[in-house]
């Protein structure tokens, strides 16, 4: 399992190291108005989930049901790079959302976590600057806050 859940992206050298350590080669843009399967995006080495409205975001992932293979993408050990809304569809922040973190996200956070292994189950609400960022190796041993 490799997730990568920020506020603003790579700010932060630290940040910028961990994505090129988990991330492969093979990058290109999606349109989130059609739908894809599994078998297709199990060939991308990353899925880069940008910023935005996250209710937008949110909604345009389940209508396609590109949730469904984006959920077993990151099963199957997939590498996702949330960012800012690209983040909070991760967590229970929104209706119907990815399920992934049962814990409140809060993005763009003047003061955030402590960096280092979070305790499972995580608590209500994680704060996020953004100069951090909430890493998911494994549950519930391989999941910490990286950053300043």
């Amino acid at each position: 399992m490799r997730v990568l859940l920020t506020s603003a992206g790579l700010e932060t050298e630290e940040i910028k190291e961990c994505f090129v350590d988990m991330a492969g080669k093979n990058i290109d843009v999606f349109d989130l108005h059609t739908g894809m399967e599994f078998e297709k995006l199990k060939q991308y080495d990353v899925i880069y989930l940008c910023g935005g409205n996250a209710d937008y975001l949110l909604e345009r992932i389940n209508a396609t049901r590109f949730h469904k293979s984006l959920m077993e993408y990151v099963n199957d050990n997939g590498l996702v790079i949330g960012v800012s809304a690209g983040s909070l569809i991760f967590s229970n922040n929104l209706d119907n959302n990815l399920g992934f973190i049962d814990t409140k996200l809060d993005v763009h956070c003047i003061a955030g976590e402590r960096r280092g292994k979070l305790a499972y189950p995580l608590k209500n609400n994680i704060k996020l600057t953004n100069t951090c960022a909430l890493v998911i190796r494994d549950f519930p041993d391989g999941v910490e806050i990286i950053g300043e």
